[in-house]
């Protein structure tokens, strides 16, 4: 059972709760968690509270969250360490490989992975990913290009979709 801690950072959308696991390999992130976020595990399941500003990890994470709200990365280079079984792992595994700037829906996840009749279980999956925006969940929409539920909030997601969006693609907006 690896080591575990928690502790939380200030960021654009609000207080976010990091927390992070310690095994043989080292330390990796295991969750990131909104204020009212959707699916909340036990608080036990944490670990040690521990001062986000003092925790070298917790530190890279706000660096590199910090960046990308200003616009200065799109992509993530902490380790991580998401809990989950064999399926989750390889649906969170591809939603890393949706590019910044892009969407994907859950039947297009569910085709990759090689069975078109998946796409519930996919989003039930999409919908429990413990690390939101570094594996970026906000990237899958619904097959009619509608924004579907977010454990941070429809409205997060919208930011985070508006945040990664193409400059062409935001000038062109009439709204």
């Amino acid at each position: 059972m690896p080591n575990v801690r928690h502790g939380t950072i200030k960021t654009v959308l609000g207080e976010l709760t990091l927390v992070a696991a310690r095994d043989q390999d080292g330390d990796g992130l295991a969750a990131i968690y909104f204020p009212g976020h959707w699916y909340l595990p036990e608080q036990s399941s944490f670990g040690t509270a521990v001062d986000a500003s003092v925790d070298e990890l917790f530190q890279t994470v706000k660096a590199q969250l910090d960046e990308y709200f200003d616009g200065q990365r799109t992509q993530f280079t902490i380790p991580l360490a998401p809990q989950g079984n064999e399926f989750s792992q390889k649906v969170w595994a591809m939603l890393q490989d949706i590019p910044f700037g892009q969407t994907m829906t859950y039947g297009d996840i569910a085709e990759r992975m090689g069975n078109k009749h998946l796409p519930q279980r996919v989003g039930q999956v999409v919908g429990r990913n413990p690390i939101s925006m570094i594996i970026p969940c906000h990237r899958v929409i619904g097959s009619d290009g509608s924004l579907t539920g977010y454990a941070g909030g429809l409205e997060r997601k919208r930011f985070l979709l508006e945040l990664e969006e193409p400059a062409e693609v935001t000038e062109s907006r009439l709204f």
